[in-house]
């Protein structure tokens, strides 16, 4: 039963057969169209070849009825040759005055009004053409010639295509056949890799054919694309041990306050409360709000309620805000720049690329805002130690820090830059980092007008 109901659906065979059938049909329909003009061609060669036979003698007979009677025409212009079988000379009456040796009595065709023909089938194995002349006596020549050989010649055609075109239908269905196979070979192998790729074993890659062709192209991009998953597990792998690493310490500071809260509550008092364990706390939360917003952006569900905002304004607030937890000197050249976006958003990103700022610079901090006519810039300058342009791509990755060292005042979380990223990329917007004209880093945050 399975083998009738693939019958049934052709469209369920394979690839193989599928493309050996496509082949043959489309062999079969040029090899019949080929041999259809071939035979119309080589027929009309052939009988027109005869026909110029015929007309030639008409026309030497003719010549010499304009000077001579039938009955002095010598022999030899009505004698078969090679091509010419039957001569006759008909009087206005159509009766045969001359002949041909053993030709028939009678006509062998009667001659129109007209008194012209050409290529007329008389028997079976002769074509006739005719002519009528204006002589001193008025008659009409007959020439008959053989189409055998022309009829031998398109029967042996005929004969050797019905023979050689098959055989043409089969070679190539079979070529088509064993080409697609050898193919799909290299798609086997490209399958039977990426079946035995588990996800300890990415660095795996499927073998790329040697012949440049759409197999090898399929192929590199099948290694392409496990080389990004491989790189995307990988930074899953690192960005859990980070978050894990980042929480852990405060965690670890709050169930230790809260252990000595539950085993010695008079050592706990409003100061360790406020010094130790609300700040581990707020940084924990704030850690947990970094990765979801991440998270949010990794997903393209990163929420964004655009309005006119007005950039100079946030970052006057964020100065206001910096200027009483800092030492280092803060000062804004704050242009009125308004854009539409996500005034919670921006202010984060603002406030980022400050704090970043401050935890770098070594005694000054300066922020612009500028409007242009189709975007708006934030600039943050510092006169820190500035970013290395080998570094500098790196800063927007998840959890990296240039600093050696892991402390919280100096090297933060690493997450902060990457949500400058991700929330600029929503608003279809550029980040940028160069070097600064106060001797630090200066990063660039490039937002449309329209958003």
């Amino acid at each position: 039963m399975p083998s009738i109901d693939l019958l049934r659906h052709p469209s369920r065979w394979g690839l193989r057969a599928r493309s050996a059938l496509t082949a043959a049909a489309v062999v079969t329909v040029v090899v019949v169209f080929g041999a259809i003009v071939m035979l119309t061609l080589l027929n009309r060669a052939l009988y027109g070849a005869a026909d110029s036979y015929a007309l030639g003698r008409i026309s030497e007979i003719s010549d010499r009825l304009h000077s001579a009677a039938p009955a002095d025409l010598p022999a030899d212009l009505l004698a078969p040759d090679s091509h010419v079988e039957i001569v006759q000379i008909l009087d206005p009456s159509g009766a045969p005055i001359r002949s041909t040796t053993g030709a028939p009595s009678g006509p062998l065709i009667t001659v129109p009004d007209s008194g012209t023909v050409t290529g007329i089938r008389a028997e079976p194995d002769l074509r006739v053409s005719a002519r009528r002349t204006h002589g001193p006596a008025p008659a009409t020549v007959l020439v008959a010639v053989s189409v055998d050989p022309a009829d031998d010649v398109l029967k042996a055609l005929v004969a050797g295509l019905a023979l050689s075109g098959p055989i043409v239908v089969a070679a190539a269905a079979a070529a088509t056949y064993r080409l697609v196979g050898r193919s799909l070979s290299s798609v086997e192998a490209i399958r039977s890799r990426v079946a035995d790729i588990g996800a300890s074993q990415l660095s795996q890659r499927v073998p790329i054919p040697a012949a440049a062709d759409e197999i090898a192209r399929l192929a590199t991009t099948m290694n392409g694309m496990l080389a990004r998953i491989e790189a995307g597990h990988a930074a899953q792998r690192r960005f859990l041990a980070d978050a894990s690493h980042e929480l852990r310490s405060p965690l670890s500071t709050v169930i230790a306050g809260l252990e000595l809260a539950r085993d010695h509550p008079e050592t706990v008092d409003t100061a360790m409360i406020e010094s130790t364990l609300l700040p581990e706390a707020m940084r924990m939360k704030n850690l947990v709000d970094d990765l979801l917003t991440l998270a949010a952006a990794d997903d393209h569900l990163l929420t964004l309620h655009r309005t006119d905002v007005d950039l100079d304004d946030i970052a006057a607030t964020v100065l206001d805000l910096v200027r009483h937890t800092t030492t280092v000197e803060l000062s804004g050249q704050l242009a009125p720049a308004r854009i539409s976006g996500d005034p919670g958003a921006l202010t984060r990103v603002v406030r980022n690329l400050v704090d970043n700022a401050v935890i770098h610079a070594r005694s000054t901090v300066t922020v612009r805002t500028v409007q242009g006519a189709a975007d708006a810039r934030v600039i943050v300058d510092d006169d820190g130690p500035g970013i290395p342009a080998t570094d500098r791509s790196r800063v927007f990755d998840r959890f990296v820090r240039l600093a050696d060292d892991r402390a919280r005042a100096t090297g933060g979380a690493g997450l902060g830059m990457p949500i400058v990223a991700e929330i600029v990329a929503a608003h279809h917007g550029t980040v940028r980092i160069d070097d600064s004209p106060l001797g630090g880093a200066r990063l660039t945050v490039t937002l449309p007008v329209a958003g």
